[in-house]
């Protein structure tokens, strides 16, 4: 991943920032003419997580840059549906956020010291969270597009460049640009227009595509408004389930938990609280939590019930937090969440406020 990609996923966090604790949530879908598209319904604003250097990565999962890029090759689209001088295409009818989804642009009509050029239209998400990336065989690398925002703090246009050139393309023997796209934000919708200006005075127009968001449902159950744990009392059990309603599979799905709270003299720390996970056929084990770089702040990854989530398919995260008798008394009030990711990408996350008692 490029540098730029992870300046515009950073400043994409800051830009949607609501208060302390949660992640970014979206998915798109980039759709051909063959397929009609449906709209999904637009997350709810939520806050993005503070930048608590070792807290997020102590929360991230290992090799998540390689694993949300996996299989993320020069694609493979079929030419059999495209017509024109210029397309647009895309490999699949759904793009669920946290993975790279092929795309293509394609030429069959001679170009020289062309430019071509994206222009975005959103609804629901700013266009800044856009990333698109084109394949160059000659430095065996993806790299980023030119961009230009529509401005504003929150752009609803944006436009998208690169050089290409391809003097042999013709209607027998097309030209083709790998492209690899991803939203950073939250769902909605988005059209496309894709052109090329042939360096010789023309414009080439391909038809405009629609653009839908789509992403797993997520659910927490077992924790309901803010609960009060008691030092030394009993724990809180809860439940994180994940299923992949898109049809792609997840290969590097993974979940975090982060916690942090003070009194006016003390915080907690990660003694003062246990978390524990249940393993089928090992029981109740702990996990470790991490302090981060905020304070107070801690964080840990949870064990993976599946790593490959395959289309249709359920993960189920059982868990249990209880504190520590010593936890410090002027703590009464805590903030924690839970968030779902695919490599370094969240897609979902729950705030899980509680309160802390007395000792019993």
């Amino acid at each position: 991943m490029t540098s730029r990609v992870a300046q515009r996923r950073s400043s994409v966090v800051r830009k949607t920032a609501r208060g302390a604790v949660a992640a970014l949530t979206a998915g798109i879908v980039l759709t051909g003419t063959a397929w009609s598209a449906q709209a999904a319904p637009a997350a709810p604003a939520t806050p993005a997580a503070p930048d608590c250097g070792a807290l997020r990565a102590a929360a991230a999962a290992p090799g998540a840059a390689a694993a949300a890029a996996a299989g993320d090759g020069t694609p493979s689209l079929s030419r059999s549906a495209t017509t024109g001088k210029v397309s647009f295409t895309v490999a699949n009818a759904q793009a669920p956020i946290g993975l790279w989804s092929k795309a293509a642009l394609t030429l069959r009509t001679p170009v020289t010291k062309g430019t071509a050029r994206l222009d975005l239209a959103s609804h629901g998400f700013s266009t800044d969270s856009v990333t698109v990336q084109r394949y160059v065989p000659a430095r065996h690398a993806w790299v980023d597009l030119d961009s230009r925002s529509g401005g504003g703090s929150w752009p609803q246009r944006g436009t998208l460049t690169f050089p290409v050139s391809a003097k042999d393309a013709s209607a027998r023997h097309p030209y083709s640009v790998a492209l690899r796209f991803q939203d950073l934000d939250r769902p909605g919708r988005l059209t496309v227009n894709a052109s090329v200006t042939d360096g010789r005075g023309r414009t080439l127009r391909a038809p405009a595509r629609t653009v839908t968001a789509t992403r797993p449902q997520v659910s927490v159950g077992g924790w309901q408004g803010t609960p009060a744990l008691t030092r030394g009392g009993a724990a809180r059990t809860f439940t994180l389930t994940v299923r992949n309603t898109t049809n792609r599979a997840y290969p590097a799905l993974g979940a975090t938990y982060f916690a942090y709270g003070a009194g006016k003299q003390h915080a907690l720390t990660p003694k003062d609280l246990l978390l524990q996970q249940y393993r089928p056929g090992r029981g109740w084990e702990r996990v470790d939590l991490t302090a981060g770089g905020c304070d107070p702040g801690m964080g840990a990854t949870l064990r993976p019930g599946k790593k490959v989530l395959a289309p249709g398919a359920t993960a189920v995260y059982r868990l249990r937090l209880s504190v520590a008798k010593s936890a410090p008394r002027d703590v009464v009030k805590a903030d924690s969440g839970i968030s779902v990711n695919n490599g370094d990408q969240s897609f979902f996350s729950r705030r899980l406020l509680f309160t802390v008692r007395g000792a019993r």
